[in-house]
């Protein structure tokens, strides 16, 4: 699946939540390399097992998952030769112990969630390990019982114990007067009498260390000499008794290094599907129903990062159509539906269940490209048009039967009559391509284009005039406005302005309506894309034709777009003609008459004042300015005779 895609419809934040709810770190692992799959027989068992999880979670008690905790360790050493301490043992007993409990609770589930618990039908008990550990183990430290000759050895260390507290106690007694404190002090593991230095000699004995202040010497009595040597023995040999035993149960820990793994990898496969149940808990997601015809039906769908606070959306495509033409307002939200739609397809692929209502249906895509955000680089000096047909020749290159193509905002970055014809052409190629097409745009041109072509299908998001506010209503069937007039009205623009712009804009798409869309033949005879339509009647091109007047509605053939003559042609017979607030110059062979500026203005208007010429605008100021200023005197009338 492409990696830009999943980046644009932040398919990264679906796999943090899903490792949030994950207990371990196999878990969390499996839920960081989440990925979408293509097969749909796979996607199927991956959204029974997440929905049988989720069941569970429902309707038993806490799910026993083992926590992992230091099995990492443990399996990454097993084998090598190392030789695990008491700690590493205790975390061995801990899982093995989860495990067994684990086991059993998934068999008490097998009826109601038979996929899932035949995960947990795979482990081992390994009670016999479990068993000698805790026999040798216990409390972080090598039992009495682990063999016998550490049960001597260790009874021989208590004995010799108590001989040496016996001389300690009758030493103290004997030498209270001259010890600097009534206590028993050990210097590297040895016991000492704290002596006053003028009082060392009075003592029998070594002296092992001394005060700070050099007042108090540390004197190992003669008399326990002896018996602290044996002590030190004693404890040597105990130490070397307790490596036995951590080597012989190291090696039987490493005779269950396949139990140890595949339990291992159960419990975090186990908490990879708990942790998408528990996902799916948050969001009141379900399953769906999967094809491989393209067909997305969805009722209450909600864009999983925001759930809480979106409108839910109805979406449908495949049946009838499978190119979808999205429009409406600013911030009305075509886009969030476009990421809506891809993001949940994402998820579904990837076996996750989705916040969408009962019985909504969703296709298996092979591949979902889209093309959201202009991808402007600083670094690599790309423009807003230049991201775009870079995104679109990459669509181009792997669009298929099996994908699903997400698109906002068609024919922006460009000019606009450019690039509406280059947008349509790239859906006639998809559509041709047989592609699922979902697209938002902002142009009539691609809207007339939609409703007068097969598969093809147009949508709008639904706007309150009233408070203008967006709906967030998708309606499914009907072309969508920008709403501009309502806006530009409702903040306080002129009426006169708002029905002049009206008038202007009826002119236009009146005849975007009658020639905008006469396409040429599809580049596939075998496979056309838009039926075909009658030309209409243009008007003839006349040289000889009298000249454009200012304000005159003209038509531009090549360009297939209708704009305003706010220049008079010039000795070779160039016009200037302005264009969706462009000003190009235009060969009059090139133009036919649309509207003539007598119908278009009214009789009190000053054209030359409307349209002219930024350099006259200029004269004409200044010379207005001087007049004013008295510097253009008038002649004066002349006397009566």
């Amino acid at each position: 699946m492409n990696e830009t895609t999943m980046l644009r419809l932040e398919y990264d934040q679906i796999k943090t939540r899903v490792s949030e709810c994950a207990f371990s770190y196999l878990g969390k692992r499996h839920a960081a390399s989440m990925r979408p799959i293509t097969d749909i027989r796979t996607i199927k068992i991956r959204l029974d097992e997440t929905n049988e999880a989720l069941q569970i979670i429902r309707h038993g008690a806490s799910v026993p998952v083992p926590s992992l905790e230091g099995m990492e360790h443990i399996l990454h050493l097993l084998g090598t030769g190392y030789m695990f301490s008491e700690r590493d043992f205790s975390h061995m007993a801990q899982f093995i112990r989860s495990c067994i409990q684990l086991i059993k609770y998934m068999h008490s589930k097998a009826d109601a969630a038979p996929t899932v618990s035949a995960y947990a039908s795979s482990m081992y008990g390994m009670e016999l390990l479990l068993s000698e550990i805790e026999r040798c183990i216990h409390s972080g430290r090598v039992t009495d019982i682990a063999s016998k000759e550490l049960a001597k050895i260790r009874k021989k260390i208590v004995v010799t114990e108590e001989r040496i507290k016996r001389k300690l106690d009758s030493l103290t007694t004997r030498h209270r007067s001259i010890m600097q404190e009534n206590m028993i002090s050990q210097r590297n593991g040895r016991y000492v009498l704290p002596i006053k230095k003028e009082f060392r000699k009075q003592v029998k004995g070594n002296v092992l260390d001394e005060s700070g202040s050099g007042q108090t010497v540390y004197v190992e009595p003669a008399e326990i000499t002896n018996l602290q040597f044996d002590q030190s023995a004693n404890m040597a040999e105990e130490s070397k008794e307790e490596m036995k035993v951590l080597g012989d149960l190291t090696a039987m820990a490493e005779s269950y290094n396949r139990e140890l793994s595949i339990n291992t990898e159960t419990v975090g496969v186990l908490d990879f599907l708990l942790a998408k149940a528990k996902y799916a808990m948050t969001l009141d997601a379900v399953p769906v129903e999967l094809n491989l015809d393209g067909i997305i039906d969805i009722r209450g769908a909600r864009h999983p990062l925001m759930s809480n606070t979106m409108v839910p959306l109805d979406f449908s495509i495949g049946e009838g159509y499978s190119s979808l033409i999205i429009t409406g307002p600013n911030t009305g939200g075509k886009t969030m539906a476009l990421k809506s739609v891809g993001l949940l397809t994402l998820m579904v692929q990837s076996g996750l269940l989705v916040p969408v209502l009962h019985g909504s249906r969703m296709a298996v895509f092979e591949e979902i490209v889209v093309d959201i955000g202009d991808g402007q680089s600083i670094e690599h000096a790309l423009s807003t048009f230049s991201a775009h047909v870079r995104n679109m020749i990459g669509i181009l290159e792997t669009a298929g039967s099996s994908t699903l193509i997400l698109i906002d905002e068609m024919a922006s970055g460009t000019d606009p009559g450019e690039g509406v014809g280059l947008s349509i052409a790239l859906l006639e190629e998809f559509h041709r391509r047989q592609a699922t097409v979902v697209a938002t745009t902002h142009f009539s041109e691609i809207k007339h284009f939609a409703e007068n072509t097969p598969g093809f299908q147009n949508a709008r998001m639904e706007f309150d005039t009233e408070t203008l506010q967006p709906l967030y209503r998708l309606c499914i069937g009907e072309a969508g406005e920008s709403y501009a007039y309502a806006i530009a009205l409702k903040l306080g623009m002129w009426d006169r302005i708002i029905e002049r712009s009206q008038t202007i804009s009826a002119g236009r798409t009146s005849r975007n309506t009658q020639e905008s869309f006469i396409m040429p033949p599809a580049l596939d005879d075998d496979k056309p894309v838009v039926a075909n339509k009658p030309s209409p009647k243009k008007g003839t091109l006349n040289p000889s034709a009298k000249p454009f007047s200012l304000g005159d509605s003209v038509y531009v053939g090549y360009l297939n777009r209708n704009g305003i003559v706010y220049k008079t042609e010039d000795e070779r017979g160039n016009v200037g003609v302005l264009i969706q607030g462009q000003k190009l110059t235009i060969n009059k062979k090139r133009l036919v008459l649309h509207i003539a500026s007598t119908e278009l203005y009214p009789d009190d208007y000053d054209l030359d004042i409307i349209f002219e010429t930024k350099e006259n605008r200029k004269k004409r100021k200044l010379l207005e300015r001087k007049h004013v200023q008295g510097l253009i005197i008038e002649s004066p009338p002349e006397k009566e005779m």
